[in-house]
C-alpha cells in the first residue's frame, strides 16, 4: 500500500498573459516533511494556492489525490474540512483581537450561538502550550512579535485537525533564534505525524529539516530530492532553481573607496512612545564614496530604528546629533529635506512602506521625485513612461510593461521597483534595510550586483541584514550594533561570524 498522502498530478495554472504552472506533479508522504523550492515567480505558491482552495477547482487542470481519493475544493473551507490547512507568508491575524479570538476565528467555541469565553481561552492555552509559546491567550496579538504570531498561526491550524499543514516562507521575518523554534515545532509536529510542506528561500534550513525537497522553475517541476541522499546538497538545489551553476554566491568586487560620503555622530534617539527609553545612543558611523559598509545586529538592536531617524527623522522623538555629508552637517529633519540632501532609504518591509502594491511601475518608481517630471503642478505622464522604462531595463525588472501592477510582481522584481525608485532620486548615500529579504538565491544575485555597480558609480551604500553571510560576502566594513549602541567595527574581508555575534551580544558599559 502506498504511503503517498498527496499526489498532483499534471497541474496547470494560467493567468491572463502567463502561464503560472505547466503540467507540475507533486507527490508527498505521510508523516514527512516535504520542501518546495525555486526562484520568484518558480510557480510555489500558486501551487499550494490550488492545493488549499485558493484556487478552486476548474481555475487549473489536473487531479489531486489527499489519502487517496481525489478532491475537488472550491475554497479555502473545502480543503480545510479535508484538513488541509495553509499558513501565508502575509499572516492573516487580526491585531486588535486576542490570540484566543484569533486562533478560533471562523471556528468559535460556541453554545446556542453564545461564545463560551472560558472554553475559548482554556483551549487557546492548551494549543498555545503545543507550539512553545508561554503567553496568556487574552493578548492582543497586535502586542506580539512577528516570530510569536507565527507561532499562533501553527496553534490556529492545530485547532482546524490539520492533517497536511502549508507553510509558505514561514522564517522568512523571523530572527535565527525563532526560525530555530518554528523548525524544532516542525520537527514535532512531524513526530505527531501531521505532514508538513514547506516553502522557503533559505536552503541551508531546508537540508537541516526537509526530508524531501521538490524543486519548480519556471512554473515547471524540475526534479525531487531525497534528502538524506549525500548528493541533495545546496548547490544541486541552486543548480535546479536557476539552471545554471552560481559559482560564487556574492558576485565579486574591488572595493575603491573614496573620500567620505556621510558621517553619523553621537546619535541618540529616544523610543517614540516610552520618555527616557533610548533606542539608539551615541552612535556614529561613516560611509565613503564607492564603499558598501553594513550594520549587524540581533532582532531589536536598533538598526532600522537607526536608520529611519537619519531619514527625515520618521522613527523616534528627541534625536540629538549630527549628520554630515561630505564633512558640511546637514538637515534630514524631514523626508523631503532628507532627500534634497542625497539620502535615501529602502525600506526593510517594501510591501507595507515601500511600495503602492495597487499602482504600476511607473507610478510606484517616480514617486519619490515627481518635482522632476512636473510643470505647474502636471506630471509629464510620457517622460514619466520613459524614465521607469529605462529603470526597468536597466535594472532587469522583469514584467510585461512599466503599466504592470507591482503587486502582481515577484519579491525580486518589487525590490527593484524600491531601488529604482531611490536611484531616482539621485543620492549620494543610500541606506538598504533588509535589501533581500523574502527573495531567491538568483534575484539575490542580482541586487548585489546592483549594489556593486552602484558602489562602483561612487555611491556610498549602508546595508542592514539579519544574514551574517551576506554582510560577510558584499561588504567592505561592517559595524556590530548592541543594545542600540555601536559595539565595533570590523573589515569584513578578515572578520568571522563569530567575531560578528560577539559584539552583536556585547553589553557595552
Amino acid at each position: 500500500m502506498s504511503n503517498d498522502v498527496l499526489e498532483m498530478r499534471s497541474i496547470t495554472k494560467a493567468f491572463p498573459g502567463v502561464v503560472a504552472l505547466e503540467d507540475v506533479t507533486l507527490t508527498v508522504e505521510r508523516g514527512e516533511i516535504h520542501a518546495i523550492c525555486g526562484e520568484n515567480g518558480a510557480g510555489k505558491s500558486t501551487l499550494m494556492n490550488v492545493l488549499s482552495g485558493v484556487h478552486p477547482v476548474g481555475s487549473y487542470t489536473g487531479e489531486i489525490l489527499f489519502e487517496g481519493e481525489p478532491i475537488h475544493s472550491q475554497s479555502i473551507n473545502d480543503s480545510e474540512a479535508k484538513g488541509i490547512v495553509i499558513i501565508h507568508q502575509e499572516l492573516a491575524l487580526i491585531p486588535h483581537l486576542s490570540v484566543a479570538e484569533n486562533i478560533f476565528l471562523g471556528n468559535e467555541q460556541a453554545t446556542r450561538g453564545l461564545i463560551d469565553w472560558h472554553e475559548t481561552n482554556a483551549k487557546a492555552a492548551e494549543l498555545l502550550d503545543r507550539v512553545g509559546l508561554n503567553e496568556n491567550p487574552t493578548t492582543p496579538v497586535g502586542q506580539l512579535g512577528v516570530g510569536k504570531q507565527q507561532l499562533i498561526e501553527i496553534a490556529k491550524a492545530l485547532s482546524k485537525d490539520v492533517k497536511l499543514l502549508i507553510l509558505d516562507e514561514p522564517t522568512a521575518a523571523l530572527n535565527d533564534q525563532d526560525s530555530e523554534h518554528l523548525l524544532d515545532l516542525l520537527r514535532q509536529l512531524k513526530a505527531e505525524g501531521i505532514t508538513c510542506i514547506m516553502i522557503s528561500h533559505k536552503l541551508g534550513e531546508l537540508v537541516a529539516v526537509a526530508d524531501s525537497t521538490t524543486i519548480l522553475r519556471d512554473g515547471k517541476t524540475i526534479e525531487t530530492l531525497d534528502m538524506s541522499d549525500p548528493e541533495a546538497t545546496q548547490g544541486r538545489m541552486i543548480r535546479g532553481m536557476v539552471g545554471r551553476d552560481l559559482d560564487h554566491l556574492f558576485p565579486e568586487r574591488t572595493p575603491n573607496p573614496g573620500d567620505e560620503v556621510f558621517r553619523l555622530e553621537h546619535w541618540r534617539v529616544e523610543h517614540p512612545t516610552q520618555p527616557g527609553r533610548m533606542i539608539v545612543e551615541d552612535a556614529s558611523l561613516m560611509v565613503r564614496a564607492g564603499e558598501i559598509v553594513g550594520i549587524a545586529g540581533l532582532m531589536g538592536a536598533g538598526r532600522t530604528e537607526l536608520a529611519m531617524s537619519v531619514f527625515g527623522r520618521t522613527y523616534g522623538r528627541n534625536i540629538t546629533g549630527k549628520v554630515y555629508m561630505h564633512g558640511k552637517a546637514v538637515d534630514t529633519s524631514n523626508v523631503a529635506v532628507a532627500i534634497d540632501n542625497g539620502i535615501a532609504y529602502a525600506t526593510e518591509d517594501r510591501k507595507r512602506y515601500g511600495l503602492n502594491l495597487i499602482e504600476d511601475i511607473r507610478r510606484n518608481i517616480s514617486a519619490s521625485a515627481l518635482g522632476k517630471l512636473s510643470n505647474r503642478g502636471w506630471v509629464n505622464g510620457n517622460e514619466e513612461t520613459a524614465v521607469a522604462e529605462r529603470y526597468r531595463r536597466d535594472l532587469d525588472i522583469r514584467a510585461p510593461s512599466v503599466m504592470a501592477l507591482v503587486g502582481k510582481l515577484s519579491g525580486g522584481n518589487q525590490q527593484k521597483v524600491v531601488l529604482s525608485k531611490w536611484l531616482y532620486t539621485d543620492p549620494e548615500f543610500l541606506i538598504l534595510d533588509e535589501p533581500t529579504r523574502g527573495i531567491d538565491v538568483g534575484a539575490k544575485y542580482e541586487i548585489y550586483t546592483i549594489m556593486n555597480r552602484l558602489a562602483d558609480a561612487g555611491k556610498a551604500v549602508l546595508v542592514i541584514s539579519s544574514e551574517l553571510p551576506e554582510l560577510l560576502g558584499i561588504c567592505d566594513r561592517i559595524y556590530a550594533l548592541s543594545g542600540g549602541r555601536i559595539t565595533g567595527e570590523l573589515p569584513a574581508e578578515t572578520a568571522t561570524q563569530e567575531q560578528l555575534m560577539e559584539l552583536m551580544t556585547r553589553i557595552k558599559d
